[in-house]
């Protein structure tokens, strides 16, 4: 998500970290009176400094989702400083009628058991991870793009095949969940994906590194997909006849 507010992808994995440690730490600290103050004081740094960062970039920004918290969907707009500064609000009142704080130390081992935690869940995730390793990036729409975050799905195509034009077209009738990255990679013809991409309407973007993925994630003929999260393999979607590849989307949860 933070990459989608155009954190660069060598720094979104740190950033996370950091956020999860200080807004976790900042969470205990108000609910612990002797804390309070100096909890509120981060919680309101932390509120400042995203608002000031959506306000620079507000114009690239806008309808881009900010969604703080999972049950509660939010976009950039004009909305989303009333909602922040509410939040703000709430902070500098809780600091102000807290009592102050005491015993740094305290605080600090508080900062230690966090980030133990948070480093704890981090390193079990990824441990989690399987599946065949992609490349760590590519090059899209003529720029490197990181294929190590996020939920990808890959498409191989060849654009005069008819096949994967239906195929092709049939896919852009489906609700992909929004935070999918759909990419495109044609298998010949590569001047002619630009036109592909327009007539069968699957939105997509477009990368013409075949060989690099293809030595990766070997296939016949196309069309053939591969899904990735994380950089790796989740699993390929080779079917597109019938109820397919539907079917197989929904089951690794791109689409609704």
């Amino acid at each position: 998500m933070v990459e989608q507010l155009l954190v660069p992808p060598n720094f979104s994995i740190p950033l996370t970290l950091g956020l999860a440690v200080g807004e976790t730490f900042a969470g205990v600290m108000i609910l612990v009176p002797r804390f309070r103050r100096w909890g509120a004081w981060l919680a309101s740094l932390l509120l400042i400094a995203f608002m000031i960062y959506i306000g620079i970039n507000y114009h690239a920004l806008i309808g881009r989702d900010c969604s703080c918290f999972p049950w509660v969907k939010r976009a950039v707009g004009p909305m989303f400083f009333v909602e922040d500064a509410g939040m703000l609000l709430a902070a500098v009142l809780a600091g102000w009628w807290a009592r102050p704080s005491v015993s740094l130390r305290s605080a600090a081992v508080v900062l230690g058991a966090v980030a133990v935690f948070a480093g704890a869940s981090y390193g079990a995730a990824v441990t989690r991870q399987t599946g065949t390793k992609a490349p760590d990036s590519i090059i899209v729409d003529g720029k490197p793009y990181s294929l190590d975050h996020g939920r990808i799905f890959v498409f191989f195509y060849d654009p005069n095949c008819s096949h994967c034009d239906a195929a092709a077209r049939g896919m852009a009738k489906l609700r992909w969940k929004s935070d999918v990255i759909r990419i495109g990679i044609p298998t010949t013809m590569p001047q002619f994906a630009a036109a592909f991409v327009r007539e069968t309407g699957m939105s997509m973007l477009t990368s013409l590194d075949l060989e690099k993925m293809k030595a990766v994630f070997p296939f016949g003929d196309p069309p053939y997909g591969v899904v990735l999260e994380n950089g790796r393999e989740k699993g390929p979607v080779s079917h597109y006849e019938d109820a397919e590849p539907a079917e197989t989307l929904r089951k690794f949860g791109l689409i609704e």
